[in-house]
């Protein structure tokens, strides 16, 4: 039986509620991490393929986590950005092309498409606060519109899409649908079949709980080699490992788009932190998460002065939830915040709280009490 409160021993008086920028690790990555820095300084790569059995089975729980049709659709990339980069920069655009975002973007979902201006593509924003956000989106989809590209949880707001109904409609109109899927994957169920999207991808560091470093990128494979490469090396190759052979072609796996060596360090880790999840259950992960959201919700609601700024709607919550205190400016109760061990983020001219499936009861009812004492001063 896991005992989830053995796998994150931190400090007692830590209120650690900031998995949408950086999650801490669980202690199996941790150990993992230590073993694989004990066998570097004693052993050096006596075991490589040891490693690379802990890679094989990283891409495994990572082609579960997405519920890709194969591990052939699976990279491993260094971060969401290059992934995003992948796209924006592999298809083969046309002066007058169109890309559809929304207004609330991180600001990686949001430059790697204004980049591609010098080749004459446009990038439509969709404001978000309307009646209809999904309906809003696909209006505007108008002809020249070859990719919509959205977070499945906006980052400021927590605000959580249709992915569905945006993967329906993006397939009805031929428009190619890309997923930021880094404020969603770990923490609630993400199907990129159920979804029909072209691409998604994700960094480990947040809601899988793992390092910096390591993501995820998932290309459909009928749209793989339609993505033109712009890095090259000896990984990325069909037959990656025989060193004297002088033709050559890029893999037929997703693996085309990991050039050079892996970063085995990070897979170490982030193998560890998915092994937690698959042993929870991504279903009562999402369950759990979901209560204590709903335990700060309540909560924030019965304080004088406070102003969500998060979507109420249960189908509209995620991991986040953020909010602004009458009385003070954000910069300043982020900081007092922070002064009593309340780790958090200031985003979309708030707070933002967002716990994790395993966040004790006390860090919850803590930082109410911290928040209940500066609404009455």
């Amino acid at each position: 039986m896991i005992q989830i409160n053995d796998e994150f021993p931190q400090i007692v008086d830590l209120r650690y509620l900031n998995h949408a920028a950086v999650a801490p690790w669980p202690l199996r990555a941790a150990r993992a991490v230590s073993a694989f820095a004990e066998q570097n300084a004693t052993l050096g790569a006596r075991d490589y393929p040891s490693w690379l059995t802990v890679e094989r089975s990283l891409r495994q729980r990572l082609t579960r986590l997405l519920n890709a049709p194969s591990s052939a659709d699976v990279a491993l990339v260094k971060n969401t950005s290059e992934a995003l980069s992948f796209v924006a920069f592999g298809l083969d655009w046309r002066d007058g092309d169109q890309i559809v975002i929304s207004d609330e973007e991180f600001p990686s979902n949001r430059v790697v498409w204004e980049a591609l201006r010098p080749y004459g593509v446009e990038v439509i924003q969709v404001n978000l606060q309307g009646t209809d956000p999904e309906g809003d989106l696909l209006a505007a989809c108008g002809p020249r519109v070859r990719l919509m590209a959205i977070s499945a949880v906006q980052y400021a707001s927590g605000m959580r899409l249709d992915l569905v109904r945006l993967g329906e409609g993006c397939e009805h109109r031929g428009v190619l649908l890309c997923i930021d899927a880094i404020q969603q994957l770990g923490a609630l169920p993400f199907d990129v079949q159920q979804n029909r999207c072209a691409f998604a991808m994700a960094d480990g560091h947040k809601w899988m709980l793992g390092p910096e470093g390591l993501g995820v990128f998932y290309c459909r494979s009928d749209l793989r080699e339609r993505l033109k490469l712009h890095e090259y090396g000896w990984h990325m190759l069909e037959h990656a490992g025989d060193y004297d052979r002088t033709d050559w072609e890029p893999a037929r796996s997703a693996r085309r788009f990991e050039c050079g060596s892996p970063n085995l360090l990070g897979a170490m880790a982030l193998e560890a932190s998915l092994s937690l999840l698959e042993d929870v259950g991504m279903e009562q992960v999402a369950k759990s998460l979901g209560e204590r959201i709903e335990w700060l919700a309540q909560g924030l609601t019965k304080l004088n002065g406070i102003e969500t700024i998060s979507p109420v709607q249960a189908e509209r919550r995620s991991g986040i939830i953020t909010f602004r205190l009458e009385g003070w400016k954000n910069a300043e109760l982020f900081e007092r915040l922070k002064a009593e061990q309340v780790v958090c983020a200031m985003r979309g001219g708030g707070i933002r709280f967002s716990p994790h499936f395993y966040t004790p009861e006390r860090v919850v009812e803590e930082t109410l009490a911290l928040l209940r004492d500066m609404a009455a001063h």
